[in-house]
Formats: C-alpha cells, sequence, structure tokens
C-alpha cells in the first residue's frame, strides 16, 4: 500500500508555506530500504530497575499502578524543552536519556503480583503519514524513534503500543497519588551498586568541567557578561561527557555570590573578586553531581576573603566527621551549624553568644549568614527523594549506599548593615558529593580542590 492508497484522499497535511503535492503524496512511501529488526543486548541497569519494581509491586498488592514519563513541554509556540523523564519513571525502568515523551509504565494487579506493561508511541510506519508530516514525531524530522521489541529486549520488560493503554478510576498514579509518590521517592534513599557508579561518573565529568573553568577564566575576565563565559565553558563540558547540566548552573561572581540561586549569570567577573560556581553535569542515565566552589578571580584570596572560606572549609569538615552509619541526617546540619554560629559570634557580628544563638527556640541569629540546609540527598535528581517523610529524610538515619550533598556557606550581603563593610559582598560555598560506606562516609568530589591553598595553586596554574 502507498501513501496515494492509505490516505492522501483523507488526509490534508501541510506545511506552514503550502499543500503538499500530489506527487509527493504518490511517492513518499516508496523507495526506503528495510529496516533490520535488531535485538539489542540488555542494558546494564535492567535487572537493578527489575528489583525496584518488584520492590514497588510488593508494597501495593492488587493496586494497579501508573508511572507517567511525563509530555513534553512547549517552550515557545512549536519549540519545546528538551524532554526529560520524570524520575520514577526513569528508576523504574532503567529507561534514561532516550525515554520516549507520553510513555506509560503500569502496573496491572494479578494473581502472584503485578504484570507490569512499559507502553510508548511505537516507530513511525513509512506508510503513515506521522512519517513524513508530524514535527513531534516524524523520522523526517526528529530521527528514528525506539521500537517496541528492541525496548523490550534491552530493558527487560514487555512493552506495548501507547494506543493500548487505558486509564482507569481507581489508578494510582505517580505524581497525583501521595501514597505511591512517597514510596518511590524513599525508595531512592539508598543505591544500589549500578546507582553508586553512575554517580561516581557524573562527578568524575563534574570535576573536568570546573577544570575547562579554571582553564578559561582569563576569557571570562576579558567579556562583558564573564559570568555567561563560566556557564558556557561547563555546559560544553556537560553535553561532551554527559547529557545535559543536572540543574541550573549557577555562576556567581562578587556580590552575586550572596544569591543563593544565581542564574542570571549575567555580571562581570572581576580580579579580586571570587566567584562561586555551583554546577554538576547529568550522564546519560540521569544521575547528577551537585558540586560547588568558590573561586579567588585573580588566583589568590584576600585576608578577609581567605577569614570566610576557611570558615566555610572547616564548617564542611566537621559535617563530614559527624556523618556515620546510624547517624541522625540533620546531624549533619547541626555540626555545620555549631561552627557557623562560633565563628560569626568570635567576629562579633551576633547580638548573642553563639549557645544563644544554637538555642532551638529563640536561636538562630547566625542563620542570618547561612539561610539554607547543609545537605541533601542526591541521585536522579539533584534533589533526590523530596516526596519522603520528614521523618526518613531529616529525622531518619544515615544508611550505607546514600549519597548526599555536604555544602556549608556564609553570605553577607552587599548591604547588609549588620557586618562591616570589609564583609559586604563576599559569598562562599563549599560543596562536595558523600557515599555513606558501610566503613564511613567517601568524599566523592575530593580529587577537586579545597582548601584555600590547594584552590589558589589550581587558578594561578591554569
Amino acid at each position: 500500500m502507498n501513501a496515494s492508497e492509505s490516505d492522501a484522499t483523507q488526509v490534508t497535511v501541510t506545511n506552514r508555506r503550502a499543500p503538499f503535492p500530489a506527487g509527493f503524496m504518490r511517492t513518499i512511501s516508496e523507495g526506503w530500504a528495510e529496516r533490520p529488526e535488531l535485538v539489542p543486548p540488555r542494558r546494564e541497569q535492567a535487572d537493578y530497575a527489575a528489583a525496584r519494581r518488584a520492590a514497588v509491586s510488593a508494597a501495593f498488592p492488587g493496586k494497579r499502578l501508573v508511572v507517567p514519563a511525563g509530555d513534553a513541554m512547549v517552550r515557545s509556540n512549536d519549540t519545546d524543552y528538551p524532554f526529560r523523564a520524570h524520575s520514577a519513571f526513569s528508576h523504574l525502568t532503567g529507561w534514561a536519556s532516550d525515554s520516549e515523551p507520553g510513555s506509560m509504565l503500569v502496573f496491572e494487579p494479578g494473581e502472584g503480583g503485578h504484570e507490569i506493561t512499559l507502553y510508548f508511541r511505537e516507530r513511525a510506519d513509512r506508510h503513515t503519514s506521522e512519517f513524513y508530516s508530524d514535527a513531534s514525531i516524524g523520522e523526517f524530522w526528529i530521527g528514528p524513534r525506539p521500537a517496541l521489541a528492541g525496548v523490550a529486549a534491552e530493558l527487560g520488560i514487555d512493552t506495548a503500543h501507547i494506543d493500548e493503554f487505558r486509564a482507569g478510576a481507581d489508578d494510582l498514579v505517580v505524581g497525583t497519588d501521595a501514597e505511591l509518590t512517597q514510596f518511590v521517592s524513599e525508595l531512592r534513599f539508598v543505591k544500589d551498586e549500578y546507582e553508586i557508579a553512575q554517580m561516581r561518573l557524573a562527578v568524575d565529568v563534574t570535576a573536568r568541567g570546573f577544570d575547562d573553568i579554571v582553564a578559561e577564566l582569563p576569557s571570562a575576565i576579558a567579556h562583558r557578561r564573564g559570568e555567561r563565559i563560566v556557564e558556557g565553558v561547563f555546559h560544553a563540558r556537560a553535553r561532551a561527557d554527559g547529557n545535559e547540566v543536572g540543574y541550573a548552573t549557577i555562576a556567581a561572581s562578587g556580590p552575586h555570590a550572596c544569591y543563593l540561586h544565581w542564574t542570571r549569570n549575567d555580571g562581570v567577573v572581576a580580579p579580586g573578586d571570587l566567584i562561586l560556581i555551583d554546577a554538576g553535569v547529568e550522564v546519560d542515565s540521569l544521575y547528577t553531581a551537585d558540586i560547588t566552589r568558590t573561586l579567588p578571580v585573580n588566583g589568590t584570596f584576600s585576608p578577609m576573603q581567605r577569614r570566610i572560606y576557611d570558615t566555610v572549609l572547616e564548617a564542611a569538615d566537621a559535617a563530614f566527621a559527624v556523618a556515620k552509619p546510624g547517624v541522625r541526617f540533620r546531624a549533619v546540619h547541626e555540626a555545620a551549624m555549631e561552627v557557623i554560629a562560633a565563628r560569626t559570634a568570635e567576629w562579633g557580628l551576633l547580638p548573642v553568644t553563639a549557645q544563644e544563638a544554637l538555642d532551638a527556640d529563640n536561636g538562630g541569629q547566625h542563620r542570618r549568614y547561612m539561610v539554607h540546609g547543609t545537605s541533601h540527598h542526591l541521585g536522579i535528581d539533584v534533589h533526590d527523594c523530596a516526596q519522603a517523610r520528614r521523618e526518613m529524610y531529616y529525622d531518619g538515619e544515615i544508611q550505607p549506599g546514600m549519597i548526599f550533598t555536604i555544602e556549608p556557606g556564609l553570605y553577607f550581603q552587599v548591604d547588609d548593615l549588620t557586618v562591616p563593610e570589609e564583609y559586604r559582598g563576599i559569598g562562599v560555598r563549599i560543596e562536595d558529593d558523600i557515599l555513606m560506606t558501610a566503613d564511613g562516609p567517601v568524599n566523592l568530589s575530593s580529587a577537586i580542590p579545597r582548601t584555600a591553598d590547594e584552590v589558589e595553586a589550581w587558578v594561578q596554574g591554569r
């Protein structure tokens, strides 16, 4: 059957300028080589994803569960943002940067557990109009799409066309059902061997991205929007060796370093200032690093900059020292806060003593200079496990296999009249990615210079 027989009389597809002429419609489905039906090898992550699905199935006996990948989001008119599947969908399928928008993972209850099927749109048949005319799914526009049989082989899961998917009134759906959303979030607290390897890879690529930034600091200094140069250099590394950046890069120079989520990145990078860079590479598996370093642009910390930097490093090291299996997760933050309170009181910046500032009910004065938390879980989301219960997250115990950040900081806003002028406009954060093992914490990002002396040598040696 050719295009003129199948749909030329039914479909009047046009592009922006003119309808397709009759000759095109008669010949478009002819003259194509046969597609080889290759069976790809099973992916490394398939068995791990199967174990995760088994845990979900056991937790919800007799319930029909739906885990959507999500749809592409419009950026402007007919231009979409790059698609990234919902983290729970990717975690449970093992389908990552190459997953298809609109896919659904469905747990169908049955005897002895669930029948699990991955639904998505099969690649376009060359005898249909979508092959050449649909800019969102047509092969002429976006390239070949995956085949049902191929994905089934790679992921070790049954597949079916999305047209066969049906929604049920009693479905539990990730994103709308609180209990299911909470469970799949908490399932990610402890990472398996595959996830840990992917996190190590993400950190390694991120480290190369930081080296790239240091090497290109002269270019950033020379440009009127040097922060954008820093951002662009890191993004190039993320795209070359990974999938994307895991979140919007913060390249905050001078007073901008005091804004915790500065992502406009449109300022100058001036010698004599510090530049705070918070960046992470998301690798193809969608696991991301999250690392911050604060650099003296000219290669040398001023005495005040070094004082603040060394205090933040002291807080980070104190937090690392208390992190052990069985310790409450919030203890990591509390250890960092003890250092921040002690030093800001010592410098005469607090109206109370350090001990009073640490009082749970009436204290907190030191938090003016560090309003964020010290740690968060990390993995397939930069703020992983975010839908977990508080008693499982902040009040939960650290376990081997958990990966989390340690990221204290000090930020003295340029117009903060509570501090002497020499403090104002200085912001410092040091952030590392920590893997907990049975023997204690491992700093995955320790190879990236951390101490003031190491950072100076790093920048000066570019």
